[in-house]
């Protein structure tokens, strides 16, 4: 018994010895963990403004409750002739943007591995790395004015030999969209699968070129396999992020003539809230939660799909 007592003191001492020693550590850890409680935690109370009828004047807290067992907000939404359409152009939007950004970030990780110049790959890194640090606002003006119908190099084109307005048809708003986007982040997005590369095992390499393996079959059989988990990871992630979309670019891009493809979930609710002359911060806050409730729900999907087909995932 006494031999027990003195392991657990010997053990509270060592805990403690361990944070003394590397109290350095646990202050480097206190911003982020702080900025995490008062940006993440803290704001979750107000998602009970998505079952309540919020009025200012009351609060959070003393607004009176919804109907239907504080569900009519949601009901409001599913209901909402908005509702399917909007839902409809997230998804198209997303799942494009899905199958369209991580193939391309592979692919221009697995050319810039293979550069043997390295003036020309620290260019191209260059190149297609800029684009990423250009605000949104800006990156749309450039678009307006690549695509503008009176003075844009490919948009007057465009429209005097085939009488097509790129920003302004409703059907190509979604490619504009997502190549446009591609454009602006495929060189940020193989950052982390060049990483992947470098840890490549370089004897695999050399035991598959003695084999005679050409570059295609080297890439095939060494480096997708290798870079596969990272690729799963990512994949994971955004589909996560498959309702929960940044609405500042669409918004920016949004007009009369493409509202019909270009009118999203996260765009509709900041119209509900912060444009509308009467704002219904209860409805936008159950759009919201419903946004979030679905992206939890295709995380934990796409994760037992990734774990189940390729051994690889989070949990």
């Amino acid at each position: 018994m006494k031999g027990k007592g003195k392991t657990k003191k010997t053990g509270r001492g060592t805990l403690r010895h361990y944070v003394k020693a590397h109290w350095q550590l646990y202050l480097m850890i206190l911003p982020p963990l702080i900025m995490l409680l008062i940006f993440s935690y803290a704001p979750m109370y107000g998602l009970l403004m998505a079952f309540k009828n919020y009025r200012v004047i009351d609060g959070v807290w003393g607004s009176p409750w919804a109907a239907h067992f504080g569900m009519d907000n949601f009901i409001r939404f599913f209901e909402n002739y908005n509702f399917m359409e909007s839902l409809r152009n997230t998804l198209v939007i997303s799942l494009y943007t899905l199958v369209v950004n991580t193939p391309c970030s592979i692919i221009l990780a697995l050319s810039l591995n293979y550069a043997k110049n390295v003036k020309f790959k620290k260019f191209v890194q260059m190149v297609t790395y800029s684009p990423y640090f250009i605000s949104t606002i800006v990156f749309v003006g450039i678009l307006n004015s690549i695509f503008d119908v009176r003075v844009g190099a490919i948009g007057s084109f465009v429209y005097n030999h085939f009488g097509l307005n790129i920003l302004g048809t409703p059907e190509l708003f979604s490619s504009v969209y997502v190549w446009s986007g591609v454009w602006q982040t495929v060189g940020y997005g193989a950052i982390i699968y060049i990483a992947a590369l470098a840890g490549v095992d370089m004897e695999q390499h050399e035991a598959a070129i003695i084999d005679g393996a050409t570059l295609l079959q080297r890439i095939r059989y060494v480096d997708l396999p290798a870079i596969m988990p990272t690729a799963v990871i990512m994949l994971i992630l955004e589909t996560g992020r498959i309702l929960n979309m940044g609405y500042e670019k669409i918004l920016a891009m949004q007009n009369q003539n493409n509202l019909s493809m270009s009118e999203v979930i996260p765009t509709y609710a900041y119209k509900v809230s912060l444009v509308s002359s009467f704002p219904d911060y209860s409805y936008a806050t159950a759009i919201g939660l419903f946004q979030s409730a679905v992206g939890l729900i295709m995380i934990l999907l796409s994760n037992a799909i990734a774990k189940k087909m390729t051994g690889d995932g989070f949990i």
